[in-house]
């Protein structure tokens, strides 16, 4: 199966401003040497998803370097590629369905089977085989991966309503009111910001969005193709990563969007028994580089992106 991946990782962060001055969002330290957009990126390598572009756009010079130090040398730009877009125009993206339509012939050239589009600044492990499967098995037109949070933190999100199947049938951006799960009043399904799409749909969303001036998947396409699509929530809480310790927090998720929210991840990682190891053999983060001092240089790291590891389940054969 061909899967290309799209990162969205253009955003300016302004609610981490002072720390987002120089920096975009997803290029900001997190701890111990990695950056917050290594977590996305490991989380598709992990999988066997191994052709990769990063769309930036917001102060993207420290990104590029950090893709280019950390990540680009361990793709070989053959069965594996990464590389970093900027808008072709010089103007911004104007929305997240924008910035993937500005690249989608890009994307079509590889004639995938599948897209994926996934935030870059988020903190979490998953496999996204298990997404995908997910997909494959709903006969999905997209999917987007949902996490419970509590209700009344949900109005910052995109909600979904789903029925026991999974199947989607609302989508509200940041309601004043979310709805809440079916039996669990005290939370709310709130996208994660990652989706799986057909290509063939998602080529006909982004045509129809650009005929109705439409730019953002959460604010504007969602919730209309809800109703004539076979839209589907894929939940967190049920994909599962080798190697975490009992005293992880299961399905560890946090949108480190606020200055608070990322001190408080950073704290999480900390520790002896921290709700997040950073440290686990069996489904590691990449893209740590240390910075040798003394000489000025740069160490990339040795691992190889979509290899096989013999802890996880068989990998997904990309393009």
């Amino acid at each position: 199966m061909k899967i290309v991946a799209l990162v969205l990782a253009g955003g300016e962060g302004t609610r981490l401003y002072p720390l987002t001055a120089e920096h975009a969002k997803p290029a900001l330290p997190f701890a111990n040497g990695y950056r917050i957009v290594d977590f996305v990126l490991s989380n598709l390598v992990n999988s066997g998803i191994s052709t990769i572009y990063v769309a930036a756009q917001y102060k993207p010079e420290s990104l590029v370097k950090h893709i280019e130090s950390a990540w680009a040398p361990s793709f070989d730009g053959a069965e594996r590629m990464i590389k970093v877009l900027l808008p072709r125009s010089g103007e911004p993206f104007k929305g997240t369905a924008d910035a993937v339509f500005q690249n989608l012939q890009l994307i079509e050239s590889h004639s995938p089977d599948m897209v994926l589009v996934f935030a870059a600044d988020h903190i979490y492990r998953m496999d996204v085989r298990q997404m995908v499967a997910f997909h494959r098995r709903r006969h999905a037109h997209v999917t987007v991966s949902a996490v419970a949070v509590p209700l009344d933190k949900a109005r910052g999100f995109g909600v979904l309503s789903a029925g026991a199947d999974g199947r989607v049938h609302k989508f509200s951006e940041k309601p004043k009111q979310p709805e809440p799960i079916p039996g669990d009043p005290r939370f709310a399904y709130a996208s994660m910001g990652n989706y799986v799409f057909e290509p063939e749909a998602l080529e006909r969303m982004l045509l129809e969005a650009r005929d109705r001036c439409e730019v953002d998947f959460g604010r504007d396409i969602l919730p209309r193709v809800c109703t004539s699509d076979r839209v589907y929530a894929y939940d967190f809480s049920e994909n599962r990563v080798p190697g975490l310790q009992d005293y992880e927090e299961r399905a560890y998720w946090r949108d480190v969007g606020t200055l608070a929210a990322l001190a408080a991840a950073q704290q999480d990682a900390a520790g002896v028994r921290p709700r997040f190891n950073l440290w686990n053999p069996r489904w590691p983060i990449h893209g740590r580089v240390q910075e040798l001092e003394e000489e000025g240089e740069v160490s990339a790291p040795t691992w190889r992106g979509g290899r096989r590891d013999r802890h996880t389940d068989e990998r997904v054969q990309t393009s």
